[in-house]
């Protein structure tokens, strides 16, 4: 009786349901890898330790190595405005970033200026996170010389983070080499991002 009713069931679904409407095969959400996106003060071991970077060589400044996410990227044009949206962690980065390199006292100003600005429709764009501008480091050489995809302009090869060093200064990224470290002196590029609500 039981096998009956079951045989009963299993036919009227075949027969008045489209074959559509029945999910053969589960649909995966993708997997975003969440970053921290506010400033911290952080120790060298710290950002040693950050999740998501493979290390090639600790330095007592800082490390060499690349982040370990399977990108997402998109390249759009909004407002005019050229913007990289990574799909894998939710952000939206400036395609190209600050035109000229600057003191950290002036990255403010500068970010002040590209939001009332409105850069592609947006007015929340920030400094990233040492965690955030390191995941954009790259295991080899692939924007010419540089240790960052080929969505991004080559021009700035040394970004500003919003992150501070307990040692003193503000965390910086280098795409020339893959390297991460920590100062206060250097006149550095700023690339941009916010994050997709």
């Amino acid at each position: 009786m039981r096998n009956h009713l079951l045989i009963n069931i299993l036919v009227f679904f075949f027969i008045f349901l489209p074959i559509g409407t029945i999910p053969l095969v589960a649909e995966e959400e993708p997997i975003l890898t969440e970053l921290r996106s506010s400033y911290l003060n952080l120790t060298i071991s710290q950002v040693q330790s950050m999740s998501n970077i493979s290390i090639r060589r600790k330095k007592a400044w800082g490390f060499y190595g690349h982040s370990t996410i399977q990108h997402e990227y998109e390249t759009e044009i909004i407002a005019d405005e050229k913007v990289v949206i990574d799909h894998a962690t939710g952000l939206m980065w400036q395609q190209s970033g600050s035109y000229d390199y600057m003191k950290r006292k002036e990255v403010k100003k500068w970010l002040r200026g590209l939001n009332h600005k409105g850069y592609a429709g947006y007015t929340d764009w920030r400094m990233p996170t040492v965690e955030e501008a390191s995941s954009l480091l790259e295991a080899s050489e692939k924007n010419g010389n540089l240790y960052i995809d080929t969505v991004f302009d080559k021009k700035q090869r040394w970004l500003w983070t919003g992150d501070s060093c307990s040692s003193g200064g503000m965390w910086r990224v280098y795409f020339d080499d893959g390297y991460v470290d920590w100062g206060d002196v250097s006149l550095l590029f700023v690339r941009p991002v916010r994050k997709i609500k």
